[in-house]
């Protein structure tokens, strides 16, 4: 009798252990998970990974290199079901190192209610990030788009000189996420 007993204590501070091991896992699922997106911001920013530290400059460049000609891709998506269309005005150009462009895309707001949309910038390949210099970028705040409004979004910028030179192509693209429908 005292054996059942000792094997019923045994069994229930085990399964006590169990729960609290599993609940212990399920909250740190849950946290990671929490701190993912934060944990990859800050990846991005330090890396330059996907172009995130693309920054507004306020320097405009004083020297063009003629010299020199560099195919400049641009792309516009939009995530998964979202009610936009977006689409840049061109799809490349020939820049020069040092030569500042002006490029629009149009937005249109698909829906009978307002958007507020948020523009996430892109740039391959990636080790050209930190040559990419955005004096003005439709990308640094939200948009907010009235019932089926249709607008010119514009992004102005320059190629670094000191781009390395074996790369003679940038692709900046653009993907449009839904912020809010209010």
């Amino acid at each position: 009798m005292a054996e059942r007993s000792s094997q019923r204590h045994f069994a229930r501070h085990s399964n006590r252990s169990l729960t609290l091991r599993l609940v212990a896992l399920a909250i740190g699922m849950f946290g990671f998970g929490y701190l993912l997106v934060p944990l990859y911001d800050l990846l991005c920013e330090i890396t330059g990974i996907g172009g995130r530290n693309v920054q507004a400059v306020t320097a405009i460049p004083v020297a063009m290199d003629e010299q020199r000609t560099i195919t400049v891709e641009f792309l516009a998506s939009v995530n998964e079901y979202a009610p936009w269309e977006f689409a840049p005005a061109v799809t490349e150009l020939a820049v020069h190192p040092g030569q500042l462009q002006t490029v629009k895309f149009r937005a249109r707001n698909l829906t009978d209610h307002p958007l507020t949309g948020q523009a996430i910038p892109n740039v391959a390949p990636g080790g050209a990030a930190q040559y990419v210099n955005k004096t003005e970028c439709f990308c640094f705040q939200e948009q907010k788009f009235e019932p089926q409004e249709t607008r010119e979004l514009v992004v102005q910028f320059y190629l670094d000189r000191n781009l390395p030179s074996y790369v003679d192509r940038v692709t900046l693209s653009y993907t449009m996420f839904v912020k809010s429908t209010a």
